[in-house]
């Protein structure tokens, strides 16, 4: 495998779960060629990683508006683009971490003559010339990666999740900090967003921890956020004395503002695994997901209430209460972030 050709187009968090992936492949192949294809508005994550010597944006967003709008001939013309870039790059080896039909299609596209698939469904195992069942410790953070990196012989040492953080973002972040005059150190990041409803904590929790965590620990709490969660960010910053960033960061600005944290304390979403990656004491509150027990961190620490119906995952059984969020306190979260400051 002398130019390889890493595909896990999204979402957040496992990119970040699939990054000692590159670092893996690196040291078992200094002079390989290693590129990773993701979709637009991820690239930040990975674009200044050591380990990577290119990163290929996808315009996924493009390519679904084009279809919506049945303007095939202008897809079908990006398509043949795309298709030419990756040949013109002559790689030998695509690696499909995603395991789906559109990332197989991808490595397909590649015109990689090796394609080797990660647990590969919905067909794409038909476009695979070799696929690994998916496996591991499910408890440790990054499992089926390191799992499909023993599968191909990787060295595997110091498979933990980390982002390099590019210079440009560290600078735009050090100046909307400096703008809301908060010192690095001397804040905490709150990551309470996802897309799903029952991967949320509950905003009269945050509300209550964020007092608690200035009382505690001197840290102003900050919320951090995408566009679309820009209403919930200030209705749950009105009346608190909280820092309301939501939606006015880029991902790797948002990646670079977690990195200055002196704690995170997040959901079952990326900017939270973005906080053990950029090696932030964190603590993680799982409940209808739980991805992760060991976080491979002595200052990283997982909530999970281990109630009998969690992890349900998209089908809560609850009927709304999500009882296995509701049950974590303040307090706990407290003490837990207590402990990861004491092991930082």
């Amino acid at each position: 495998m002398n130019r390889i050709l890493l595909i896990r187009t999204s979402a957040i968090g496992d990119v970040v779960f699939a990054s000692p992936l590159a670092h893996a492949l690196r040291r078992s192949q200094p002079r390989a060629h290693i590129a990773w294809l993701v979709e637009a508005g991820i690239e930040g994550l990975i674009d200044s990683d050591p380990a990577i010597d290119e990163v290929i944006v996808w315009p996924k967003r493009d390519w679904s508006r084009l279809w919506r709008e049945r303007r095939l001939g202008e897809l079908g013309r990006a398509v043949r683009a795309l298709r030419a870039a990756l040949h013109a790059r002559r790689f030998d080896t695509a690696l499909d971490l995603q395991g789906l039909l559109k990332s197989g299609a991808l490595a397909l596209l590649s015109g990689a003559p090796q394609r080797i698939g990660l647990g590969s469904r919905e067909g794409s195992r038909l476009l695979m010339t070799r696929s690994i069942p998916r496996g591991g410790a499910i408890e440790r953070i990054s499992s089926e990666y390191l799992h499909f990196a023993q599968s191909l012989g990787l060295d595997t040492s110091d498979f933990v999740p980390r982002l390099t953080i590019g210079e440009t973002a560290a600078a735009q972040a050090r100046a909307l900090l400096d703008a809301h005059a908060l010192p690095e150190g001397r804040f905490a990041v709150f990551a309470p967003f996802t897309t799903r409803p029952q991967k949320h904590w509950f905003e009269d929790a945050w509300q209550e921890l964020a007092a608690q965590v200035r009382a505690a620990f001197a840290l102003t709490p900050v919320l951090l956020g995408g566009p679309a969660d820009r209403e919930a960010g200030a209705r749950m910053a009105a009346g608190t004395r909280m820092i309301d960033l939501t939606g006015r960061t880029s991902l790797a600005q948002a990646a670079a503002v977690v990195r200055h944290a002196a704690l995170v304390v997040g959901v079952d979403t990326g900017l939270t695994h973005i906080g053990i990656a950029t090696q932030r004491p964190t603590i993680a509150l799982f409940g209808s997901t739980r991805p992760y027990l060991d976080t491979c961190r002595p200052d990283a620490r997982v909530i999970w209430l281990g109630l009998e119906c969690s992890p349900c995952r998209r089908t809560p059984t609850c009927n709304g209460a999500f009882t296995c969020l509701r049950n974590i306190t303040s307090g706990r979260v407290v003490s837990e972030a207590r402990l990861a400051l004491a092991a930082a």
